[in-house]
């Protein structure tokens, strides 16, 4: 039997993972968030009396989404175990910005490089967004299995399995195009961070209106029936 060797690049219309609801969400979400972004920075660029949280914002959000669109494309390209790992970075400014709109006084220590000792913990950070109401130390456990996944301890392998043609399970040194459920998981993660980044957008920056019509909109489109395998 002849198979067929996959592409040297992958496009939007052959991608492995082409298809899944979890990816649709993805990039509505990409398409709303990239609308709101573009209306802060434009009021940004003419305001005269910015604050040091909008300062803040305008530097932490699109950092935030540069690196959501960097997963995306790993996702399009099948690298998943890498996508993954930068969700973390991802997760961390959401949290940042986050934790800062909720105790603007961090603003200055923040601006400081977080000084030895009084930088919030990530785990304290993702509580302070609500996890700890879901359970307790939910921020903690959060930040344990990105840090497995981040640091290469054994823990982290099995985000990289794949099944061998003759049997049996290796990990992947390249390209993942048969774990579904792994790009859900990726896809998940990373549009439900972004649609937190764009309610930021909308709390730093509550006059600019276009940030809530689109938040109003992505919200719409994404948030339904919970559903994570393929479009039907």
């Amino acid at each position: 039997m002849v198979h067929e060797r996959p592409p040297a690049v992958y496009t939007p219309d052959n991608e492995p993972y082409l298809g899944r609801d979890s990816l649709m969400r993805f990039d509505q979400t990409i398409i709303g968030a990239l609308k709101a972004n573009q209306a802060v920075a434009s009021a940004s660029r003419v305001a005269t009396d910015l604050s040091s949280l909008q300062r803040a914002a305008c530097e932490i959000i699109p950092q935030a989404i540069s690196i959501s669109l960097s997963i995306r494309e790993l996702i399009r390209q099948a690298y998943l175990l890498s996508g993954f790992i930068l969700v973390r970075p991802l997760i961390e400014r959401t949290a940042i910005i986050s934790y800062l709109v909720r105790k603007p006084d961090a603003v200055e220590l923040w601006k400081q490089g977080w000084p030895h000792g009084k930088r919030p913990s990530l785990a304290r950070m993702l509580d302070s967004m609500g996890w700890a109401q879901v359970g307790e130390s939910m921020g903690r456990k959060i930040c344990d299995l990105y840090n497995h996944l981040v640091h290469g301890d054994p823990m982290a392998s099995q985000w990289n399995t794949i099944d061998l043609p003759g049997g049996g399970i290796g990990y992947a040194s390249g390209r993942i195009t048969d774990r579904p459920e792994l790009c859900d998981i990726i896809a998940s993660n990373t549009y439900a961070h972004m649609l937190v980044l764009m309610a930021m957008m909308t709390a730093t920056f509550p006059s600019v209106g276009e940030t809530v019509a689109a938040i109003s909109e992505t919200i719409e489109l994404v948030v339904g029936p919970s559903s994570s395998g393929a479009v039907h």
